[in-house]
């Protein structure tokens, strides 16, 4: 029986990464006594697979991980015995049942959203590079490097504004709202975005004076674009 889990990721343990993470929810499974299936063989591990990785600095209110159950009781008791076992900045905000033939989320992994806080006014750097025909930047790897449009894997760019784009952040000044492809076909690191944006804006900026907050994560089409969690079905 498969899981499909949504989970918050905030204050200082964004900077814990993500292998500590997956370790951290291996444990308080345990601790909350869910009854949680495991391989087989000599060295059994819980069948669990994350969706997106999150970057080390970064904070989520839509993080998901999919797992496998013997058995299971209510959505709501299992948030409720996850979160007891777990501190405020990581907390289980819904789970639902997946259809037996579902695909892990990494594989269905589409377009992420994000907040980002800046240093500068950016409002007239958007309307800029929004209005030019191609985004080019330099996208590093660890073996090269290689200048690519990055404007089709933009899906929205906006200032952000809390009564459209909503969120869980407080305290947020000026900000980007930002929605882009993800995944293994195409991913765009909002980094990037902003780069762009200092850019265009005359600005030499560190990345670490910006604050990146992850919303959700999508699958589907670009035109067609849907939250992990409605795969799946309450219970």
């Amino acid at each position: 029986m498969k899981l499909r889990v949504k989970y918050t990721k905030t204050g200082a343990l964004r900077f814990i990464g993500h292998l500590d993470v997956m370790r951290f929810f291996q444990k308080a499974i345990r601790r909350a006594k869910l009854d949680i299936a495991y391989t087989k063989g000599f060295s059994p591990h819980q069948i669990i697979s994350f969706a997106a990785p999150m970057p080390l600095g970064m904070t989520s209110e839509g993080e998901y991980f999919d797992a496998e159950f013997v058995s299971f009781t209510t959505a709501e008791d299992m948030k409720m015995r996850l979160n007891a076992v777990m501190p405020p900045e990581i907390q289980v905000i819904s789970i639902v049942k997946l259809p037996d033939d579902a695909k892990p989320s990494m594989a269905l992994v589409t377009a992420t959203d994000y907040i980002v806080t800046v240093p500068f006014a950016v409002s007239d750097a958007i309307k800029e590079l929004l209005q030019k025909p191609e985004i080019c930047v330099t996208k590093k790897t660890k073996s090269s490097e290689a200048t690519v449009d990055i404007k089709p894997m933009i899906f929205e760019l906006a200032l952000y504004d809390p009564s459209v784009h909503g969120s869980n952040v407080v305290g947020v000044t000026e900000a980007v709202y930002m929605k882009l492809a993800s995944g293994s076909s195409r991913n765009l690191k909002p980094e990037l975005v902003i780069g762009a944006l200092a850019d265009t804006a005359g600005i030499t900026l560190e990345l670490y004076s910006c604050r990146i907050h992850r919303l959700e994560t999508y699958l589907g089409e670009e035109d067609a674009l849907r939250p992990m969690y409605e795969t799946g079905e309450d219970f």
